[in-house]
């Protein structure tokens, strides 16, 4: 049991030191790159090195956008693959198998293939520069999809939503009554991964959005694409850039520990 804990203390440990080393560099000058032994301990100059970041690049305006755009794709990406897991898993219609095999197939398709057309439908409909190009193309995917349903052939028993149709319920309300309670903590899984990785998209967001309308890892790599690296403003942007991901596990770490330790059981 000793040993167990060592190890899970150890982990933590290697886990968490490149992070925090980041921010000890980044309340300090470069000079500290090049210091021998490297310091461990945070300096006095971390809020005038975040200053520098808002002062170089619109930081501000991109904080704003990276939630609104991870803000809005996680609730979409929760409902409708909640809504189309429900109808793959417990429903029976024709075709079902089929575009559920589709659906998954879809997920072995690289992404950059679709740039350039989609590049082009934004063009077309004049969403390039907006957030509406990051966040309609990315309100429902694939593997959401295959996850719910994956979730809720196991977790949510035939007998519960015969029940509600013997008292009257609609398939509508079976959802919102049954499905949605018996789903939460797979959406909250759901919901931190799409966020996440909604948050560090930086391919799409630099191809469709301008320099002064950026998300957060477009401005992060302004910040690192001057002739000199300055890497004490390039980390303290990615602390500050880093922050609200910190705050996301934290307010909903619980319900997502034991939507994953529920997946495990079950499985």
């Amino acid at each position: 049991m000793r040993l167990r804990y060592l190890t899970l203390i150890a982990v933590a440990f290697f886990s968490a030191f490149p992070l925090y080393y980041s921010v000890v560099v980044a309340s300090r000058h470069n000079s500290a790159l090049a210091e021998v032994p490297p310091p461990l301990l945070p300096g006095g100059n971390f809020f005038a090195n975040v200053a520098r970041v808002f002062d170089t690049v619109p930081f501000a305006l991109a904080l704003m956008n990276s939630v609104l755009v991870a803000g809005a794709i996680s609730v979409a990406v929760m409902f409708l693959s909640t809504l189309a897991g429900f109808a793959f898993a417990k429903l029976r219609f024709r075709g079902r198998n089929a575009m559920l095999l589709i659906t998954v197939g879809t997920m072995m398709v690289p992404a950059q293939l679709g740039i350039i057309p989609l590049y082009m439908l934004m063009v077309k409909v004049e969403w390039t520069g907006t957030m509406y190009a990051l966040i309609v193309p990315a309100l429902v995917n694939a593997f959401g999809v295959f996850f719910m349903t994956q979730f809720l052939e196991r977790a949510l028993p035939n007998e519960l939503l015969e029940a509600g149709r013997v008292d009257g319920a609609t398939t509508w309300g079976l959802f919102w009554h049954v499905v949605l309670p018996v789903a939460r903590p797979a959406m909250a899984v759901l919901g931190m991964l799409t966020f996440m990785s909604a948050w560090n998209d930086y391919f799409w967001p630099l191809v469709v959005l301008t320099p002064d309308n950026p998300t957060v890892q477009v401005a992060l790599s302004t910040l690192a694409s001057g002739y000199v690296n300055d890497y004490v403003l390039g980390l303290a942007g990615t602390a500050i850039g880093t922050l609200p991901l910190v705050l996301v596990f934290a307010v909903f770490g619980k319900q997502i520990i034991g939507g994953i330790m529920q997946g495990a059981v079950k499985g």
